[in-house]
């Protein structure tokens, strides 16, 4: 079973997602997996850590895939379980479709995506009315592509995943594309977690602000106005 165990704290998987790992035999988990949630397991399930994190891969994903096939073909009930949603930016497809290769049926098990429900938690709607329709997700990885340049162009909302790396690339994008100066964006350090951490500024001085406030991974970037702290943000801090 493939399994999202949602935006990050354990409380947001959902109930077929729990369900699934109460029939664990083995559990194969990456970092962002909500890994709390394994210490409700018994004892006798095999709690295997793949620890994928943006710099540090330990174990090659084709590795993982053969880890998979291997343990399910065993006869083992397999969770595998990634954090957010396992086909938003979580490779979830490759796994899939290496484990149907091997003659291995697969349930996905749907999660709340962190794209999504991090700035939810932290009083950032993605769309709004009269502010705007649109909003696209996107990986840091590879750097702002042309979709995403084109969206902030439009005044879409964009949030970025693993993207604090490349933040000084996203902002001098949006300048060359003519984002104004002063268009709101939100970091969101681990979001939804008692140890989230909300980081803002606008596009002339985000960069500077998150390097001396120590911005670090995991962390989703908002940039359009619906990250202007006056619109929801804090209102829903006040009530926590």
């Amino acid at each position: 079973m493939l399994v999202g165990s949602g935006p990050g704290a354990d409380d947001l998987i959902t109930v077929r997602g729990l369900r699934s790992l109460s029939e664990a035999d083995v559990v194969v988990v990456d970092r962002l997996g909500a890994t709390g949630l394994l210490d409700r397991l018994p004892d006798d399930v095999e709690i295997i850590n793949v620890g994928k994190s943006p710099d540090n891969h330990p174990v090659p994903q084709v590795t993982i895939n053969a880890l998979l096939v291997e343990r399910a073909l065993a006869g083992k009930t397999v969770v595998r379980l990634k954090g957010g949603d396992p086909y938003v930016f979580g490779r979830g497809g490759e796994e899939v479709h290496a484990c149907l290769a091997a003659g291995v049926d697969v349930e996905v098990v749907p999660g709340v995506t962190s794209a999504l429900a991090v700035p939810a938690a932290a009083g950032i709607p993605v769309t709004q009315r009269g502010v705007t329709a649109s909003v696209l997700i996107t990986s840091g990885h590879a750097g702002p592509d042309a979709a995403a340049c084109a969206a902030m162009s439009a005044g879409a909302t964009v949030v970025v995943l693993m993207g604090v790396t490349a933040l000084a690339q996203f902002v001098t994008a949006a300048v060359d594309g003519g984002v104004a100066a002063d268009t709101p964006v939100a970091i969101i350090e681990k979001g939804t977690t008692a140890h989230e951490r909300i980081t803002r500024g606008d596009i002339s001085t985000i960069v500077r602000i998150a390097e001396e406030t120590g911005v670090k991974p995991p962390a989703i970037i908002v940039i359009g106005q619906v990250a202007h702290p006056d619109l929801l943000a804090s209102e829903i801090a006040a009530t926590r």
